[in-house]
């Protein structure tokens, strides 16, 4: 597994950093256009449409359905990503990082979302450990324009 870390470090200081904003988004869209309410009741990475769509802190979310968008709308904060749609992974390692949306992890009612499924691997081998880490940098990292594509 180190050698995977020390391989995913490699490639981020390979790929550069693009500008970031508060919220992870392409083109204003959030999670790459998947449906964060799919996450939790169909328990997969479903893509959304943009026949249903839903503005919530600076990003627009898309959905599968009227009924996730509804229910996002209800009570749009039990849905959204932590650390606003950044790797949880690159969180826990002090920067904002981007995302495969297929690589996600549901833990305590929480969506986590990671950089690619190698880095999922790292991060599922500590997962309590890495989202201490990531809760006490994401204060900082927050802050950061930057983000590791």
């Amino acid at each position: 597994m180190l050698n995977r870390f020390a391989a995913f470090l490699f490639g981020l200081m390979l790929a550069g950093a693009a500008q970031a904003g508060a919220v992870n988004t392409t083109d204003g869209i959030a999670i790459k256009g998947y449906d964060p309410v799919a996450y939790f009741t169909q328990h997969q990475a479903v893509k959304g449409s943009a026949d249903f769509q839903a503005g919530y802190g600076g990003a627009t979310y898309w959905f599968a359905s009227a009924e996730d968008k509804a229910l996002f709308e209800q009570v749009p904060t039990q849905y959204l990503p932590r650390y606003d749609g950044f790797c949880a992974f690159g969180a826990s390692q002090g920067h904002k990082a981007d995302i495969d949306p297929t690589a996600f992890s549901i833990i305590d009612g929480q969506l986590y979302l990671n950089y690619s499924h190698g880095v999922q691997a790292q991060w599922k081998t500590d997962i309590p450990g890495y989202v201490a880490k990531a809760d006490a940098n994401w204060p900082e990292v927050s802050k950061s324009t930057e983000v590791v594509r």
